[in-house]
């Protein structure tokens, strides 16, 4: 069963900058840590829906960027590249991309079955919010953006896994919220049961919604 979980945003700009927000990250991970999981695993949005080898190796070099996690050749996407640098040296067992235009129902079963792996399992789950928060936002500005930001915010904080499995995915497209399939495999894998949320970081600098928290059993 699913006995913690955090939540990381999936930008490059967590790992290369911001040290406020990538210490609230490196404090959520330790979370999961503590929790003494028998298998962590890293999910992260991408184009298509993937599992990774467990050592597998992503890169920021695309991105401008000489930093890579993983050994071999590079082929996660950036949200678990992101993820594996976040981790350091501590390897999860399995990194699981989602599409961003999965199905709500897809992304629940997805969870569960990962949340039903046997043992105690941990995720770290990378997801952005909205990138519509202001004018200059990657996204076009959308004053609706902002409630929907702080609705996923205050989920996270509360370990409510029903908000976010209720996410409709036309309206996180609509308002360009990267991290909404992502967020709804955590749900799956939650189920019914309760966790303890807690919100440790969220802002939006750029007009894109980063937030960093823990859910533990």
């Amino acid at each position: 069963m699913l006995v913690a979980a955090a939540v990381c945003p999936s930008t490059p700009l967590v790992v290369l900058g911001m040290p406020e927000l990538r210490s609230a990250c490196h404090a959520a991970i330790a979370a999961l840590r503590e929790a003494r999981p028998d298998t962590l695993v890293v999910v992260g949005g991408a184009e298509v829906t993937r599992a990774y080898e467990a050592g597998a190796a992503g890169t920021l070099r695309p991105w401008g960027v000489d930093r890579t996690a993983g050994a071999g050749e590079p082929v996660l996407p950036l949200s678990l590249t992101v993820a594996r640098l976040l981790l350091g040296d501590q390897e999860p067992q399995g990194c699981q991309s989602v599409a961003f235009g999965a199905t709500a129902a897809d992304c629940l079963a997805l969870g569960e079955e990962l949340g039903g792996r046997g043992g105690r399992v941990a995720l770290l789950v990378m997801a952005d919010g909205s990138a519509c928060l202001s004018p200059r936002a990657p996204g076009r500005y959308d004053e609706a953006a902002g409630p929907y930001n702080e609705l996923i915010a205050k989920a996270v904080a509360t370990g409510d896994p029903a908000t976010l499995a209720a996410l409709d995915p036309g309206e996180a497209d609509r308002l360009w919220v990267s991290g909404r399939a992502s967020l709804q495999v955590l749900a799956g894998a939650a189920g019914a049961r309760a966790y303890r949320g807690r919100l440790l970081a969220a802002s939006a600098p750029y007009g894109v919604g980063y937030l960093a928290g823990t859910w533990l059993a």
